[in-house]
Formats: C-alpha cells, sequence, structure tokens
C-alpha cells in the first residue's frame, strides 16, 4: 500500500539474515533434534511476504529418516529482528511467547499451533528461536489490507460476521483462563495491570520516538487526555493476548485452526482486547474511505463485537471510548516507528510536522475531540 496505489504491497526491509546459513545451520541442529544423522535435508525455506514487520518468521519443509523409514514436516521458525533491522519493539521475548502459547494450549480449546522446540542458546542462529509446526490456512491480510481485495473481501456479510464472531469466541477463551497471574507469573507484577500496561506504552514510546528527538505531539496529547479519563473501574484481570485480531488468526473455512502472535501479551482489564479489534478494522476502513473505495463497513463493527463479547463471556464491556483511544494510540507508536524505519531505510521520506507519523491521525483527533463515528 502506497500512498497512491493502495492494492500496492509495501516493501519494506526486515531482515539482513542470509536464509542459506540459516538453512544450514538449522538443518544441522534439526537433525540432532530429531536424531536424523545425515538424513535430514531442509527443501525448502521461505519468509511470508504478507505482515511481518518485527520478529522474523521462516517457513521450511524437512525430510529425514526415522527408524529408517522417511518421515517430513512442515515447520515454522520464529527469530527475533535481525541486528540493524530498526525493530518495531524494544524486546523480543521468545522464550515468553513460547510459554504464554503452551499454557493457552493446555487451559483452553483454542487451537495454537503445535510447539516443538524453544532454543535459547544463541550460537545457534544468532539468537533464541523456537519451532513449530506449520499449520494451513488463510489470514486477512494487513499488506496490502483485507478491505481492498482478497478472501474477506470477497465473502458474503454473513461470512464476514462469522469471522467477526469466530474473533471474539477466540478473545473471550483467552479471557477464561482462571488464575492468569498464577498461570503465567512472569506477566504478573505490583499494583494495578492497567496502570503497568499504561506506564510500559510510555517507556516504549520514549524508545522508539521521543528520547532520540521523534516527539509526536499528538500522541503526547492523548497520553494526557487518557489520564485525564482514566477508568473508574477495571474489573479483574485477564490474560490479555495482546494484538487480538483476524490477521492473527489462521482460518480454514471460516473457522479459526490457529491462533497466532502473542507477542503484546499481558495481563489487563477484558476491555485492552475488546477494543483492539474494533480499531484495528477502522483503521483500514478509514484508509478505503480515503482512497474512494468501500471497503468493508459490515466487518467488525463496534456494536456487533461488544455484543459478541457479552454472549461470549457474560461481560458487558465498559468505558469502550477510552480503550478505543487507548488502541489509537498504541498503534499510532507503531506507526510512527514503522514511518522512522522506512525513513532509515530509504523506503520513505521525512515530513516536517511530526503528527504525520501517526497514519490515523485524522482518527486519533477525531476522538480526542469526540467527534468521530463507529457505526
Amino acid at each position: 500500500m502506497s500512498a497512491d496505489d493502495p492494492h500496492q504491497r509495501w516493501e519494506l526491509t526486515v531482515s539482513d539474515r542470509d536464509n542459506d546459513q540459516l538453512e544450514e545451520k538449522l538443518a544441522t541442529w534439526l537433525a540432532d533434534k530429531l536424531d536424523a544423522g545425515d538424513t535430514l535435508r531442509i527443501t525448502s525455506m521461505t519468509k511470508p511476504q504478507a505482515g511481518g514487520m518485527s520478529s522474523t518468521t521462516l517457513l521450511f519443509e524437512a525430510e529425514w529418516l526415522e527408524n529408517g523409514e522417511p518421515a517430513n514436516g512442515s515447520f515454522v521458525a520464529r527469530l527475533p529482528p535481525a541486528e540493524g533491522a530498526f525493530p518495531v519493539f524494544e524486546t523480543y521475548d521468545l522464550e515468553l511467547q513460547y510459554a504464554l502459547m503452551e499454557g493457552v494450549g493446555e487451559a483452553t480449546d483454542i487451537p495454537v499451533p503445535t510447539l516443538c522446540w524453544m532454543e535459547s542458546d544463541t550460537s545457534v542462529l544468532g539468537a533464541p528461536f523456537f519451532i513449530m509446526r506449520r499449520v494451513d490456512g488463510r489470514v486477512a491480510e494487513d499488506n496490502p489490507p483485507y478491505v481492498f481485495f482478497g478472501w474477506v473481501f470477497d465473502a458474503t456479510a454473513e461470512q464476514r460476521y462469522e469471522i467477526t464472531r469466530r474473533t471474539i469466541e477466540v478473545i473471550a477463551k483467552v479471557h477464561g483462563i482462571e488464575n492468569p497471574a498464577e498461570r503465567f507469573p512472569r506477566l504478573h507484577g505490583e499494583g494495578s495491570a492497567l496502570r503497568r500496561h499504561f506506564e510500559a506504552q510510555k517507556q516504549w514510546y520514549d524508545w522508539a520516538l521521543a528520547a532520540d528527538g521523534f516527539r509526536i505531539p499528538l500522541l503526547e496529547r492523548t497520553f494526557e487526555w487518557l489520564e485525564q479519563h482514566w477508568p473508574a473501574e477495571t474489573g479483574p484481570d485477564v490474560l490479555s493476548w495482546g494484538d487480538a485480531r483476524p490477521g492473527n488468526i489462521m482460518f480454514g473455512e471460516f473457522d479459526p485452526v490457529a491462533v497466532l502472535d502473542w507477542e503484546m501479551a499481558a495481563l489487563g482489564p477484558r476491555e485492552l482486547d475488546v477494543a483492539w479489534p474494533i480499531f484495528q478494522h477502522r483503521f483500514f476502513q478509514d484508509i478505503a474511505t480515503r482512497f474512494d473505495q468501500p471497503g468493508l463497513p459490515d466487518f467488525l463493527r463496534r456494536s456487533d463485537v461488544e455484543k459478541l463479547y457479552e454472549d461470549f463471556s457474560g461481560h458487558a464491556p465498559r468505558d469502550m471510548d477510552w480503550y478505543l483511544t487507548y488502541s489509537a494510540l498504541r498503534h499510532g507508536i507503531v506507526m510512527a516507528r514503522i514511518k522512522r524505519r522506512m525513513i532509515h531505510f530509504g523506503e520513505d521520506t521525512d515530513t516536517a510536522d511530526r503528527d504525520d507519523y501517526v497514519m490515523h491521525r485524522q482518527l486519533l483527533e477525531a476522538l480526542l475531540d469526540g467527534t468521530y463515528s463507529w457505526d
């Protein structure tokens, strides 16, 4: 997606790792894990083109002999960004992500990929990584966005509602995990979980932008607005998936077959995850509107999401204006950091008005002014 053509894929610099070296080292490591000796070979290795602006994802096929019989497998490797990749996030805790997927798989019937190995020894590939089995399915792509074409765009309104319904069902199941602080102690901390979450966003903003001179007045004004309108009650903390949206669910037809990407997981109020997919879709829908395209106005509507969540969980979302504005702030940090990295790699040019680093500037300004209309 470019400034002139929404159907064009952003060509983003994601990783400078050498695929041939990775393949050779990974094959040696995998042969040891499978006790396959010199019979193992990796027959293909690719990096997915859609999404993937943060960690490195490798899709690979392997063949080997197991007890003298031919065996094979389709796998996915996840690594943190390569050095010099100008990462979106300050830290990438793969061990925590692995533990989260493992815990969610044990506690629920949510389809998480089959986990194989977590490797913390950085001498193998130069960074920690984990391996999971590959799942076949389809995702709602971000790049270019699904609001312009693709299987979600081509689906009927009823089928898109089913995607919404199944997405919110997954979120409700994540929130239904009992005693999340005990099950995931590394997410636990002192005081209010929402306050910890909020302070973490401030620290991230400082690291990603402000500390080296890239202050964004609109984002700082949003931090102040959120502080002034802080929710009076937040309810019991749940496990928050973090990046809760259809783009992180792999679907069969319209049923989830794998729930992915837990790098933003935390403990916090339910509304963190309820607001996130609503905002994320409106971010893309507003882009479609700016290009005079129809987009998908019937998809992930706020009223539908809130009702479905209450139906699945028994909890009526509250203070949603606050959480939607918070979602816009969080995504604003993401987009401003991506703008910076695109400038860094010569993929974009700078602008004098730093608020333009926030791609959804008009949306966020309308939220702060109380003039944004959701449904």
